[in-house]
């Protein structure tokens, strides 16, 4: 379905090297990561291949998740729940991207302020319009809450 080189393949071959050499949260992370991604696949009224960039979207979310779950495990005294969340955390964050630095992610944001203000919109009417620019520039290198973030801070 997916290229050989693609990030699905990737997972699926890593998942087999993990069932090889017995790494069993290896395994267990990556399955539920390609579960994940195989369920967004189907979601749709057809199935679709995802591209990487929409791998990288669920792995994003995914990664999320179990960020969330470990506070909260943190939060009820389950030290041991909590520090195998952040172990998937680990795992999965090394199918994504490096994150984009805030420096540079705040350049971009100015540029695209900039341009949208000589196209004639600015403040907040404008958050849409520059988000828009700055996901396309950025692609997966940013977290779409962080770009939203420093699109707010450089409209107000």
């Amino acid at each position: 379905m997916s290229t050989d080189n693609g990030l699905k393949a990737r997972i699926q071959a890593d998942i087999a090297e993990a069932v090889r050499s017995g790494d069993e949260l290896l395994k267990s992370t990556l399955r539920m990561a390609l579960a994940a991604i195989m369920n967004a696949e189907v979601a749709g009224s057809e199935a679709v291949v995802l591209s990487d960039d929409q791998i990288i979207n669920v792995l994003r979310s995914e990664a999320k998740k179990r960020a969330e779950s470990a506070d909260i495990y943190e939060q009820a005294g389950r030290t041991d729940s909590a520090a195998k969340e952040r172990a998937e955390i680990v795992i999965i964050e090394k199918y994504l991207p490096a994150a984009m630095d805030a420096a540079a992610l705040a350049a971009i944001v100015d540029e695209e302020v900039a341009k949208a203000a000589t196209n004639g919109q600015s403040g907040p009417k404008a958050m849409g319009v520059v988000i828009k620019g700055v996901k396309e520039r950025v692609g997966a290198s940013a977290d779409g809450a962080a770009i939203a973030a420093a699109v707010k801070s450089a409209l107000s």
